[in-house]
């Protein structure tokens, strides 16, 4: 556990990311309140709270007296979710600061290209001129993530 941020959002993160990750599938029953609690060695009150928040989010839906369960759909949702929040807390402002050095959409790309290909970047732009600034126009010509790869 993080103490930064409360238990019960660290408890739907952790949820989420099972999700994700596909420990819990679709229509999958949820560890109990208590299994959680006592996994975690919290309270069972804090683990409710962080249950009812994806509840609330439409991740989770209770079955009467059985348990809880991941929504159908619900990957999907928490995908798209937190591309929305890559976008917003790294390209965004990596963008903002490469318009602001004059580093251009094709210098970027080059850029980034080789660590996601599993490779070391060829390093700072080598002296060479920018190929002009990134938000006249779209700031990538393809998708940073390759749709083959995507399952």
């Amino acid at each position: 556990m993080d103490d930064s941020r409360p238990i019960f959002v660290q408890i739907a993160e952790r949820i989420a990311a099972d999700i994700l990750e596909g420990t819990l599938a679709e229509e999958a029953q949820v560890p109990s309140t208590n299994e959680l609690a006592a996994f975690y060695r919290i309270n069972p009150a804090t683990v409710a709270k962080g249950v009812s928040a994806l509840v609330a989010d439409g991740v989770l839906y209770k079955k009467r007296g059985i348990g809880m369960f991941v929504t159908t759909g619900a990957r999907g949702r928490l995908l798209d979710r937190r591309r929305e929040a890559f976008v917003a807390e790294y390209v965004a402002p990596l963008v903002r600061e490469a318009t602001r050095l004059g580093i251009g959409a094709a210098d970027l790309r080059r850029l980034l290209a080789g660590p996601l290909d599993g490779q070391q970047s060829d390093g700072p732009l080598d002296g060479r001129q920018s190929d002009g600034p990134l938000l006249d126009g779209p700031l990538l010509d393809g998708p940073l993530i390759d749709e083959r790869s995507r399952s």
